[in-house]
């Protein structure tokens, strides 16, 4: 989905094998917030590629305490770093704690380390504020050759703010998952084909649309993937999109079907 740049995928090679020695060095002595505070901001330097004294801050003030870590690039903040101790384990309360800076601050994006787990989460401005995990990863089971790890680092990098792959990946995920599957699965156009080939394979089967759609709600799909507010929130996302193809379509109709102006000969005088 993600196509990393050449230079990206040397870096991992050239510097991730040593952060992750040393991190695991770190969680074996136990090492204090402020000591894994300073492994992050070598790690977003040298594995994730910003510049460490111009784009990395610790300064940034929210309601009157500091964050851990921001990533800001020309003067704007891309997301908020909030970092634990290698030796805690991520818990609600501290992403709690991030989300709350984030919100305060309006920034979308917000990650939660322990140097080790990293956590990106995009929050929802809304009535009440909400939050949705984008992606995660252990840094010390990152497989270098492995794309999906590779893409997951990527989200992170100074490259991946350049090209928006945050916003992409989130995209992406929203569109592709089960809800959007099983959706479509139902969907009348699909049943029909059931149906089709169904008969196509048992003449003698007499089936409607109706009862292949009731065993897919009933036997088929996970009740998770048909009732809730993630299956309204694609329901209304497809809604959309079909929409927006009848509103092409219809424009597209319009368009072919407009007669041309009469060609008007002008002779010379």
């Amino acid at each position: 989905m993600i196509k990393l740049p050449k230079k990206v995928l040397d870096r991992f090679s050239a510097t991730l094998k040593t952060y992750q020695g040393i991190a695991s060095s770190h969680k074996d002595r136990d090492v204090s917030e402020a000591d894994t505070v300073t492994l992050v901001k070598d790690i977003l330097a040298y594995v994730f590629g910003y510049d460490k004294y111009t784009e990395l801050t610790s300064e940034q003030q929210i309601r009157g305490t500091y964050c851990d870590l921001a990533v800001k690039i020309e003067g704007k903040i891309k997301y908020l770093i909030e970092v634990k101790a290698v030796g805690i384990d991520l818990t609600d309360v501290h992403l709690r704690q991030a989300l709350n800076y984030g919100a305060n601050q309006g920034i979308e994006w917000v990650v939660l380390t322990n140097s080790i787990e990293w956590r990106l989460y995009r929050i929802k401005f809304g009535q009440p504020i909400d939050f949705e995990v984008i992606s995660s990863f252990n840094l010390l089971g990152v497989n270098i050759k492995n794309e999906d790890d590779q893409t997951r680092l990527f989200l992170l990098c100074r490259e991946g703010i350049s090209t928006d792959a945050m916003g992409l990946y989130h995209q992406h995920t929203q569109l592709l998952n089960k809800f959007t599957v099983a959706q479509i699965v139902m969907s009348k156009p699909v049943t029909s084909t059931v149906r089709r080939e169904l008969r196509r394979l048992f003449p003698e089967l007499n089936v409607d649309i109706e009862q292949i759609a009731d065993i897919l709600v009933n036997e088929v799909l996970k009740r998770e993937v048909i009732e809730g507010d993630k299956v309204k929130e694609t329901r209304q996302r497809i809604k959309k999109a079909a929409a927006k193809l009848a509103r092409q379509s219809e424009k597209k109709a319009a368009s072919d079907t407009k007669e041309p102006e009469p060609k008007v000969d002008h002779e010379d005088t």
